[in-house]
């Protein structure tokens, strides 16, 4: 298996709820951690901190959320079955998101500072998970991605809302109106 990118469509599609954790679920966990990290050794100046399962084209409600999101070298994972969001509140903060499925390409999203969560863990156990800041902000954004929505739709339009990475590590700005607004292949509408 492969992280898939815009312009694929299964990114825009609904996942389907797991009904039963098997060896088939397992496995696409297994996978999706596996494809994270391969994914976080090709970007020295990033950390994969999530990944939702139709990034790999598997259009079940599945996610992988790092454990600690400042220790590149913790690369352990937590995966959450059916992830649904309770309540989400606070006001929103505009912080920097990127995406695996979305090379190239950062944000300046708006998005709730406080949110609560029901979902299962492999072994079945259902769990509730009160998460604020960077961690709501990742939930909320795997999230989207079971519901076909990217970071992107979030913010298009803004002009003064995307950026790209340079050589150096550093986010700088990019000129919407030449690499944004019309790029079908980002909206995927190729």
């Amino acid at each position: 298996m492969k992280i898939i990118t815009t312009p694929d469509a299964r990114l825009r599609e609904k996942s389907e709820k797991v009904h039963k954790i098997d060896d088939e679920i397992l496995g696409i966990i297994a996978e999706m951690r596996k494809l994270s990290l391969d994914w976080e050794t090709k970007h020295p100046f990033e950390l994969s901190a999530a990944m939702a399962a139709p990034q790999m084209g598997v259009l079940k409600r599945i996610i992988i959320i790092r454990d600690d999101m400042e220790d590149k070298k913790n690369a352990s994972f937590t995966a959450l079955i059916n992830p649904e969001v309770i309540k989400a509140e606070g006001k929103p903060k505009t912080d920097y998101e990127g995406c695996l499925s979305v090379p190239s390409i950062y944000g300046m999203v708006p998005r709730p500072t406080k949110v609560r969560i029901k979902a299962k863990l492999e072994d079945g156990t259902e769990v509730r998970i009160k998460a604020t800041d960077e961690m709501a902000r990742t939930l909320l954004h795997e999230i989207d991605h079971l519901n076909g929505v990217l970071f992107i739709d979030h913010i298009k339009g803004k002009k003064d809302a995307f950026y790209e990475m340079n050589d150096k590590g550093d986010l700088i700005p990019v000129d919407y109106d030449k690499k944004i607004k019309d790029n079908k292949k980002l909206w995927g509408e190729e």
